[in-house]
C-alpha cells in the first residue's frame, strides 16, 4: 500500500466506486447542503435527511454493503472500508446518511441476519428503500463499557413482553421509527434479549439526548415505562440479545477505523493547504521546518494507520478472524489521529480554536472516538488478553 492523499486500489470496481463517491459528495450533496442552510449547529430533522437517503439509494450507495437479496452490492470488507474512508474525508455535514450510518441499514448492521420474514418486510427492508429510520439502543447511564449492569428489563407476558428502562446515546432516536433494544430479562442476571420498538408505541418516549462534544443533535435518549412489544418482534432467540447487540464485534471495531482515517486524511488536506496559503514574515508556513516536520509526522502517522486497518480487513475478508488485530487497530487509529487533529490545531493556530472552523469540529470528532466504541483503555485490555493466550517461548 502506497501513501496517498487520494488513495487508489487497483481494483476497477472499487475505484470507480470510491471516485463515484468522491463526486457525489463534493458535488450534488456539498450543493444541497449550501442550498439547505445545513451547518453542523443546526439539530438534524427527518425532512432534511429523507432526500439523501433516497438520493443516496437512487445512487446505489444505500445499503450498498448488503447482500444483493437485500438490494446491495456484497461488498467486501476493504471495500465498504474504502468507501467508509471517502465519507469521511468528504468533509460533508451530511454524508453519514450516504452509505445508511444514520438511521439506515450500515446502523441495522449485521442485525438482518437475525430478521424473520415478517420483521424484514415490516422493518429492515423499508430501512434500506429509506422509508424508515432505525437506531440501536445499548447504552444507558451506568452501563457503557460494562453493558452487562445495564437495568432496562423485558417482562415476558401474555402475547409478547414489557419493557421497561432508560437507554440513552441512541444515535438517530430524534428521526427513528424503531430502536433496536436490549434488554435483561426479568430474574435473571446475564440473560438478554434483542427487541424490535416502534417508537410511537404507548409506554415509550423519545426524549432529546445529551449534546456530545463534537456539537451534533443526533442523540436521544429512549424511555420505556411498561412498553408492550409484541412476541413476533423479539429479533433472534431469548437470551440471544447480547450476541446480537454485540455481534461481528471484531468487524464493527476494525469498521470504525476508517471513518477516523477519512477524518484524519481531511484534516491532513486542510493543514497542508493552510501551511502553503498563510504568509508569517513574508513567506509561507510551510516553509518553517518546524511546520514540515509536524506535516511528516501526521502524514507518517495516517500511513501507518491505514496500512495496519487496511491489512486486518483483508485478512477478515480472506476468511480469518484478526481478533487482537481489531482491537490494535482500533487503539493505533482512534490515537493516531487524535495527534493529527491535535496538530492540525496547532498549525492553523487562531483559526484551528474558532467554533465553525472545520479543523476545530474535527478535533472534537476526533477526540470522542478515543471513547466510542470502546475506549482506548478497553483496546488494550483486549490485546494484552490476546498476548497472554500466546504459546510461551521453550527454554
Amino acid at each position: 500500500m502506497t501513501f496517498s492523499l487520494r488513495p487508489t486500489y487497483g481494483d476497477p470496481v472499487t475505484d470507480e466506486l470510491v471516485a463515484k463517491l468522491r463526486g457525489y459528495l463534493s458535488g450534488e450533496l456539498a450543493d444541497y447542503e449550501r442550498e439547505h442552510g445545513i451547518d453542523r449547529r443546526i439539530p438534524l430533522t427527518r425532512a432534511m435527511l429523507e432526500p439523501v437517503w433516497r438520493r443516496s439509494r437512487e445512487l446505489g450507495f444505500y445499503g450498498i454493503h448488503l447482500p444483493a437479496e437485500f438490494g446491495g452490492q456484497g461488498l467486501s470488507h476493504v471495500q465498504l472500508a474504502a468507501l467508509k474512508e471517502e465519507v469521511g474525508a468528504g468533509g460533508r455535514i451530511l454524508g453519514h446518511s450516504v452509505l445508511g450510518e444514520m438511521g439506515g441499514p450500515l446502523r441495522a448492521g449485521d442485525i438482518f441476519r437475525y430478521a424473520t420474514e415478517h420483521q424484514l418486510q415490516k422493518y429492515f427492508l423499508p430501512v434500506v428503500r429509506g422509508e424508515r429510520a432505525c437506531c440501536f439502543s445499548l447504552t444507558e447511564v451506568d452501563a457503557g463499557s460494562d453493558v452487562r449492569s445495564m437495568r432496562t428489563v423485558a417482562v415476558p407476558e401474555a402475547g409478547g413482553y414489557r419493557l421497561t428502562g432508560h437507554k440513552v446515546f441512541s444515535t438517530a432516536g430524534a428521526f427513528a421509527d424503531f430502536a433496536i433494544v436490549i434488554a435483561r430479562m426479568d430474574g435473571t442476571e446475564n440473560s438478554f434479549s434483542a427487541f424490535l420498538v416502534d417508537l410511537d408505541s404507548p409506554g415509550c418516549r423519545v426524549a432529546e439526548g445529551a449534546t456530545p462534544m463534537s456539537g451534533e443533535n443526533i442523540e436521544a435518549d429512549i424511555i420505556l415505562d411498561g412498553c408492550h412489544v409484541p412476541a413476533a418482534n423479539l429479533l433472534g432467540k431469548e437470551g440471544e440479545g447480547m450476541r446480537i447487540g454485540l455481534g461481528r464485534v471484531t468487524t464493527n471495531r476494525l469498521l470504525h477505523c476508517p471513518t477516523l482515517l477519512g477524518m484524519a486524511r481531511r484534516a491532513i488536506e486542510l493543514t497542508l493547504e493552510r501551511a502553503r496559503t498563510r504568509t508569517v514574515a513574508g513567506a509561507p508556513l510551510l516553509a518553517l521546518q518546524a511546520i514540515q516536520h509536524k506535516l511528516a509526522d501526521m502524514a507518517t502517522e495516517y500511513y501507518a494507520a491505514r496500512s495496519m486497518t487496511y491489512t486486518a480487513l483483508a485478512a477478515l475478508d480472506g476468511g480469518t478472524s484478526p481478533r487482537i488485530e481489531a482491537f490494535m487497530c482500533k487503539l493505533f487509529v482512534a490515537e493516531a489521529a487524535f495527534r493529527i487533529l491535535d496538530e492540525a490545531v496547532q498549525i492553523h493556530g487562531k483559526e484551528g480554536l474558532t467554533q465553525g472552523s472545520e479543523v476545530e469540529y474535527l478535533f472534537r470528532k476526533v477526540r470522542m472516538f478515543r471513547v466510542l466504541t470502546g475506549t482506548s483503555e478497553i483496546q488494550r485490555n483486549g490485546i494484552a488478553k490476546g498476548l497472554a493466550t500466546l504459546p510461551a517461548l521453550k527454554p
